[in-house]
């Protein structure tokens, strides 16, 4: 595992107690006021992290709704740039891990979706919004919402919680100002990542949307079995993007590593290294830069 000595200097990272370290914080057009919605339904776990972290990112308004809200009012989506839905268990994950919530999404609110996106607009989901982001085939790059991908048992056959290598793809706004291989942390029972058929494969290879991937410390091209891939991930596949990169799906959990001190190594740094990234901190930071940036 990496450790984060990284020092964070203009980045402007948070301290070890989880302060904001001073300037840097916003690197981009701070008078653009960006609004977020962080969307849970029964079974959702990591709601509140998810708005904590959109906070310390920089969005200037954070609302947490239960999709039933929505249901009632669609029109609220057009309030919004960033949607995020966290992990967790959507309804249990009764049946197959984030299909109900898939299928509610698809049947309910696809023209809101992709009016949503054609506005420029970023989605993101994280975990069990991932698997909810491929099963309601959103990532597919379709407006039809036609799945091309799923995210299926984990090849160990067990629940993986612990901490993980990715390697970065540096060609995507929401990779900017990270190493070039970072840690988050994992939580997942089904997290290995298909495609229908490997044009579908390739398809996410050629056209660079295949962000992060499972390694080793030393991002090793060569693919890696368990433990460096935790769940038998094609090509080691942890997150991808889709529309052009406005929508972005990752099973490891970046708003688990918002805050310095949530790192498993933080007790561990040397004096000269007591600011440092929080990589999951950067990555919702880089959306709201890139949002101040397309307003």
């Amino acid at each position: 595992m990496v450790r984060p000595e990284y020092p964070c200097h203009s980045h402007g990272g948070l301290c070890l107690l989880g302060h904001l370290c001073g300037a840097g914080i916003y690197t981009k057009g701070e008078i653009v006021k960006i609004n977020s919605l962080v969307l849970r339904t029964a079974g959702v776990n990591c709601d509140a992290e998810t708005v904590r972290a959109l906070k310390l990112a920089g969005s200037n308004k954070v609302d947490l709704f239960h999709i039933n809200q929505l249901k009632k009012q669609k029109q609220l989506l057009r309030k919004y740039d960033f949607i995020v839905l966290p992990g967790g268990f959507s309804y249990g994950d009764t049946v197959s891990a984030g299909i109900i919530l898939a299928n509610e999404i698809t049947f309910i609110f696809k023209k809101e979706i992709n009016d949503f996106l054609k506005k420029g607009k970023l989605l993101m989901g994280i975990c069990n919004g991932f698997q909810v982001l491929v099963k309601s085939g959103i990532l597919s790059d379709n407006k039809e919402f036609e799945q091309s991908y799923s995210l299926i048992e984990n090849d160990c056959k067990k629940f993986e919680c612990r901490w993980i290598n990715l390697k970065i793809d540096k060609n995507s706004f929401w990779t900017e100002n990270l190493p070039a291989v970072i840690t988050l942390p994992i939580a997942h029972g089904e997290g290995k990542f298909v495609a229908r058929d490997k044009k579908s494969l390739n398809d996410l290879l050629q056209e660079g949307k295949v962000i992060f991937q499972y390694c080793d410390k030393n991002a090793d091209e060569k693919i890696k079995d368990y433990p460096y891939n935790p769940n038998g991930s094609f090509l080691n596949i942890a997150g991808i993007t889709g529309r052009s990169g406005q929508i972005l799906g990752m099973m490891p959990h970046p708003e688990r590593f918002s805050i310095c001190f949530q790192h498993p190594f933080w007790t561990a740094l040397k004096e000269n290294d007591k600011k440092v990234i929080p990589f999951g901190l950067q990555i919702f930071k880089n959306a709201i830069n890139e949002l101040r940036d397309r307003k």
